[in-house]
């Protein structure tokens, strides 16, 4: 083999060298790049994830918040509505008990007020108060049960009250009280809308 030859084989040789040498370095630098692009690809997804389900609960807390706000306001509504039915009612509860107040009726339930409370007291000394617009019936019926009976000086709607002042105790049944006590317990029972299990 002549010089020349050799030198181009041994040119042939480097170049084919640094053909694979490049090669492989062009590889490498490939992979590295393919790996860092999958581990950019991998974050940038995650951190999508990350804030789609921060948005979603966002979203949720923010839609839980107004249904919150909005049945607040449904049972202020329902509650003003039925204040308004429950002071409709009572008007009319009213009106009939006035009513009832002109019958004999009610002159039978004045009578076994003022009987049960002078039962009652006993021996004890009892004062029967009457409403002021029951003082038509008010001497006949303290003649027929031997009672002392006053005229209040304020209305309570009829019924009558009582004082057995010895024992410091006051029977109330006038109407006003029971009424009282009525609207204080009245309460309004939701119909339907809702299954038992």
């Amino acid at each position: 083999m002549t010089t020349e030859e050799k030198l181009k084989h041994f040119q042939d040789i480097c170049m084919t060298d640094a053909r694979e040498r490049s090669a492989k370095a062009l590889d490498e630098y490939m992979s590295a790049l393919e790996k860092t692009y999958e581990e950019h690809t991998a974050d940038a997804e995650r951190r999508a994830d990350m804030e789609v389900e921060a948005e979603t609960e966002k979203l949720k807390r923010e839609i839980n918040k107004k249904l919150s706000i909005g049945q607040l306001d449904l049972r202020r509504e329902a509650s003003r509505r039925q204040e308004g039915l429950k002071d409709k009612l009572f008007v009319e509860l009213r009106d009939r008990l006035a009513n009832f107040m002109e019958t004999r009726e009610y002159q039978a339930l004045l009578e076994h007020q003022v009987k049960a409370a002078k039962e009652f007291a006993g021996e004890e000394h009892i004062i029967i108060y009457m409403d002021p617009s029951d003082q038509d019936k008010a001497q006949r019926i303290a003649m027929h049960h031997n009672a002392e009976i006053k005229i209040s000086e304020y209305s309570f709607n009829g019924g009558i009250r009582a004082v057995i002042p010895d024992k410091h105790i006051l029977i109330d049944n006038s109407f006003q009280t029971k009424l009282e006590e009525a609207r204080h317990a009245f309460k309004f029972e939701e119909l339907g809308g809702r299954q038992s299990d």
